[in-house]
């Protein structure tokens, strides 16, 4: 209660008191059916909307607050995942830059989103439901206002009911029950007046919370999405990086202990060739050997080649280049192949490749001395000039197909 001095004075206290007092005695009368009591159902159902309607828009708010608890979670959850990444990915590696800028985008996303859901859809509830209480409070006031107004009702007709009337109380009654008449009613005629229009825009507070929700939950998983294909591809090409490495490295290993082995051969011998780095785009050669560079052929012409040589040729060999011969294969190859890549020679005896360039393939005359993933040949342009086999030369097989 008001202290005394304070604004509020000893009459008005009193005035307080008196009306509380009323306004009990007067509820009990009319439970007790001993007094009418004033009853309004449309009111009454006005005012059911409404706490209906509160009620669903208090819900409607706590539930977009703890979805954007959420979301700040999942933010944090994303931020401290793209850190970790960032921490384990080392310089050297493919897309080091571009996985940074991601973390950054990705984080930027989901602040806009967070910040877009918070501006349009959970601050228009927030200012939907900021208008209750005080509606609430004057339907209280209301109700008050009525039981006030319906004790002065009561308490005018008891003494114009009484065998000794007493004009003086008839008429200050008569005047009180006109004072609480005229402010029940214009309460009354002002929330009858809200609050069907207040019902009414629960619709359109609804549609604009969810539409906007919609809106940039798909702008921001398209956005993501977006993302997340980048990194994606990322991680692909950095595995993609780590298998040429990996397979660089082991032909490069062979390629030197061919080296060393084919010091002790003769100048004639052909050398180990080396496994050359191939572009990124471009698969480097599987150490995948084919069959028929076990075989052997026949010499590159009968006029030219030692009679020794053609009786060691075996009926193994001599099947091969008939049976590898599409009637154009000139004698003493095995067959033809077509260069799909580019090959840049890094040794002296290896054959240097154009896209579109076919060779005619030949045995190696040691077949110890052959690497395997190389064949030896030469160009079938240069052999349809000169005749002669001086230019052949080692290449790597899965930089050609066989035609």
């Amino acid at each position: 209660m008001a202290e005394i001095g304070k604004g509020v004075t000893a009459g008005k206290l009193a005035s307080n008191v008196q009306k509380r007092l009323s306004r009990a005695q007067e509820k009990v009368l009319q439970k007790l059916g001993k007094a009418d009591e004033t009853r309004d159902a449309a009111f009454e159902e006005m005012v059911a909307n409404f706490n209906k309607q509160m009620t669903e828009g208090t819900k409607l708010q706590k539930d977009l607050k703890a979805y954007m608890t959420a979301v700040k979670t999942m933010h944090e959850a994303s931020r401290r995942l793209q850190d970790c990444l960032a921490d384990m990915y080392e310089p050297d590696w493919f897309g080091k830059e571009e996985t940074d800028a991601l973390a950054e985008d990705t984080d930027t996303l989901w602040l806009e989103y967070h910040q877009n859901i918070t501006d349009q859809s959970l601050l228009c509830v927030d200012t939907y439901l900021a208008q209750f209480p005080e509606i609430k409070a004057r339907i209280a006031k209301r109700d008050r206002k009525m039981v006030d107004f319906d004790s002065a009702r009561h308490h005018f007709a008891s003494l114009q009911k009484s065998k000794k009337k007493d004009d003086a109380k008839i008429a200050k009654a008569e005047e009180e029950l006109g004072r609480a008449q005229k402010i029940f009613e214009e309460l009354n005629v002002e929330l009858q007046d809200e609050l069907p229009t207040l019902w009414d825009s629960r619709v359109g507070i609804y549609v604009n919370a969810f539409q906007k929700l919609a809106s940039h939950q798909e702008k921001f998983h398209r956005e993501m999405s977006k993302l997340t294909e980048n990194l994606h591809d990322i991680m692909t090409k950095l595995e993609e990086q780590r298998e040429l490495k990996r397979d660089v490295a082991a032909v490069s290993k062979k390629g030197e202990g061919k080296k060393s082995e084919g010091a002790n051969h003769s100048d004639s011998a052909t050398v180990a060739p080396k496994k050359p780095g191939p572009p990124p785009s471009r698969p480097p050669p599987r150490l995948t050997p084919s069959p028929d560079l076990r075989q052997h052929c026949a010499d590159e012409d009968e006029d030219s080649v030692p009679a020794t040589t053609k009786e060691s040729t075996s009926p193994t060999q001599q099947g091969t280049v008939a049976n590898g011969s599409d009637g154009e294969l000139p004698p003493g190859f095995l067959y033809k192949v077509k260069a799909v890549h580019e090959y840049t020679a890094t040794d002296g005896d290896e054959l240097e490749l154009k896209i579109g360039d076919i060779v005619l393939v030949l045995a190696f005359d040691n077949p110890d001395e052959q690497d395997d993933g190389w064949l030896l040949g030469l160009k079938e342009s240069n052999w349809l000039q000169k005749k002669d086999i001086s230019t052949k030369g080692v290449f790597p097989e899965n930089f050609t197909q066989k035609v």
